[in-house]
């Protein structure tokens, strides 16, 4: 692939800009362990970056204890919890100097997200970055989220910038192959969740967006 200085980066949403992730994480495997059930990170892989992976936690939980849950039972008694957990999360290290460098040096910035509008949008005017972005595509706008690139070819279709012009940061395995997919280079950020994964198909691996070297790349 023949690639060029970059125009644009897209962010993730999810675990790369807040951390919702491992507030969703943690608050299930409360969950199954009150019901005598475990849930781990390599169990939870699947579900990361995607709203499309089938994961159902009655029908999990029922598997592992011979019980019969209900799913929406269950998901009332775990939304508390991760509603309390995700109170405590600020903006990850290094997003709004990486946002700050980029406007100065006239790259276009979006976000690319399999959640939906409301809970993407919502969070970002409640970080004070909404207006930092050129575009924000969600996983509510296409047929497919991630590991299916079209989240990503819409957000890129929407600043008007080609893949192999455009950086994608990702923080899981289904963000990194959706946007490789879109032709685009993806660097890694894992979160306390995504790092237990395999993200070596990734073109880079930094432990914060404050290492990302944007000078390196032009």
């Amino acid at each position: 692939m023949i690639t060029a200085a970059p125009q644009a980066l897209v962010f993730d949403f999810d675990g790369l800009i807040l951390d919702t992730e491992t507030p969703e994480f943690r608050a299930w495997q409360e969950l199954f362990s009150r019901y005598g059930g475990t849930l781990t990170t390599a169990d939870w892989a699947h579900v990361i970056g995607s709203l499309d992976s089938g994961w159902n936690p009655a029908v999990e939980l029922g598997r592992q204890t011979g019980r019969t849950f209900d799913e929406a039972a269950l998901r009332a008694e775990w939304k508390p919890r991760q509603v309390e957990l995700l109170a405590e999360e600020t903006i990850r290290p290094g997003v709004l100097e990486l946002l700050k460098e980029a406007r100065l040096r006239g790259i276009r910035l979006a976000v690319a997200s399999s959640s939906k509008r409301w809970w993407v949008q919502g969070h970002l005017e409640r970080l004070g970055i909404y207006e930092s972005f050129d575009a924000v595509a969600t996983g509510d706008e296409v047929p497919r989220t991630k590991p299916d690139p079209a989240v990503y070819l819409l957000a890129l279709q929407r600043i008007d910038v080609l893949g192999n012009a455009a950086i994608a940061l990702e923080d899981s395995p289904n963000g990194v192959r959706a946007a490789q997919a879109a032709g685009m280079r993806c660097v890694a950020v894992p979160n306390d969740v995504s790092r237990h994964l395999d993200l070596s198909a990734a073109d880079g691996i930094l432990d914060s967006l404050g290492e990302f070297d944007l000078e390196s790349w032009i």
